[in-house]
């Protein structure tokens, strides 16, 4: 089973700030938590990332359903430059409600030199139907609550040139 989740904004800077600063930036500074959500406070195994096929391990601070440490497993699906990114997080180490595997979109459609149509999406994948109804209410709540909040992680380091750590 499947639950999608997509977020639509447009960002006033360039096509390639747009589309490389969620994935080739510092991480811990994508995702600072929010709420529920721990912050990422490191990767390693990254000499990869930004590349397809390309991996890293996700660690995450201590919180009230984690004790710390290494978290999950992102890989690069698919890079298509300037356009679109496709992601996966799997192998998790926290609960994650039922759910298996999370599948990150980030799509970039220039408007002009200085404004980027951005397209945010999530899947959410489950093969518990008792779950369901919750992890539902998972993804369409707090997950796009914690993706808007990403998604101005994502700006503010355009914005500002956040220097790319990947290639």
């Amino acid at each position: 089973m499947k639950i999608l989740t997509t977020i639509r904004t447009n960002f006033n800077c360039s096509l390639e700030r747009a589309f490389k600063t969620p994935m080739l930036c510092d991480v811990t500074r994508v995702h600072s938590g929010y709420g529920l959500m721990s912050r990422v406070t490191h990767s390693t195994e990254d000499q990869s990332w930004g590349k397809p096929g390309g991996s890293r391990k996700i660690f995450i601070e201590k919180s009230i359903y984690f004790k710390g440490g290494e978290a999950s497993l992102d890989k690069v699906i698919e890079r298509i430059e300037n356009q679109y990114w496709k992601i996966e997080l799997s192998n998790f180490k926290f609960w994650t409600g039922g759910l298996t595997k999370f599948e990150g979109e980030w799509k970039t459609k220039e408007i002009n030199p200085e404004n980027t149509e951005v397209i945010y999406s999530y899947t959410m994948f489950s093969d518990n139907l008792l779950l369901y109804p919750f992890q539902w209410v998972l993804t369409k709540v707090l997950w796009r609550k914690y993706m808007k909040h990403v998604l101005e992680n994502v700006r503010d380091l355009a914005y500002t040139k956040a220097p790319y750590l990947y290639s």
